[in-house]
């Protein structure tokens, strides 16, 4: 595919996935996401053809007008949307599937110093919230959801939602995935709270039937 076709099937991208997108030629001029993209395709075009200071040297340039660091040995795929885009990093041994969507913010990052696969494998149809970071070589499977500002450390099954520090589980399946409003996602740390305050109410609860039994068995005495 060509690097035009390319430019225009992610401006098809930006316009079908942001309603605030208003036209084609607003999204060419005015989208910091799309300008990294093609930043990050003539510096990985430059990188597997081995010529890696020029691949850098773009990237960099990259990084400096729009606020976004792909690393340019990164693998991504088609139809990849970065909404907004300001502080999102990508590093070099991630790999990103088709239909991708990542808001600002987001961390694609390693934890490993060794020269090996250090960043996350993102497979096709992942959304990945405002703030997220997904740290690790391991896979975030299709049609994952990852909810903003939480920190994801191991593999994500297909279809599942994940939020919280680190991150959880909280969905898993087609159906419960299927929408991702922030504002109606679980949290699991203030259900885990709220179990505990439920079983501490039962347990005082037979505690006091418990003291009535003695004292009642006392005073019988």
């Amino acid at each position: 595919m060509g690097i035009i076709t390319t430019i225009k099937e992610e401006i098809n991208t930006v316009f079908e996935r942001d309603p605030a997108a208003k036209s084609k030629i607003e999204i060419l001029l005015c989208y910091p996401g799309l300008h990294a993209m093609i930043f990050y395709r003539a510096a990985h075009w430059f990188w597997v053809r081995r010529m890696f200071l020029i691949g850098r040297v773009l990237s960099h340039l990259g990084r400096f007008l729009t606020g976004v660091e792909i690393h340019p040995g990164a693998t991504i795929g088609k139809r990849f949307f970065i909404d907004h885009g300001m502080g999102v990093v990508i590093g070099e041994t991630a790999e990103v599937g088709n239909d991708v969507t990542i808001y600002q913010g987001v961390t694609l990052g390693g934890v490993s110093l060794e020269k090996k696969k250090r960043h996350p494998t993102v497979e096709d149809n992942v959304v990945i919230g405002s703030g997220a970071k997904v740290l690790g070589s391991f896979t975030v499977h299709k049609n994952a959801k990852i909810g903003s500002n939480s920190v994801v450390v191991k593999e994500v099954p297909e279809d599942a939602t994940v939020v919280g520090i680190p991150g959880k589980i909280v969905t898993n399946g087609k159906e419960q995935s299927a929408r991702f409003d922030h504002n109606l996602l679980p949290d699991p740390v203030a259900r885990t709270i709220t179990d505990m305050a439920t079983r501490m109410c039962h347990m005082e609860s037979e505690i006091n039937n418990l003291k009535k039994k003695l004292e009642k068995y006392e005073n019988n005495d």
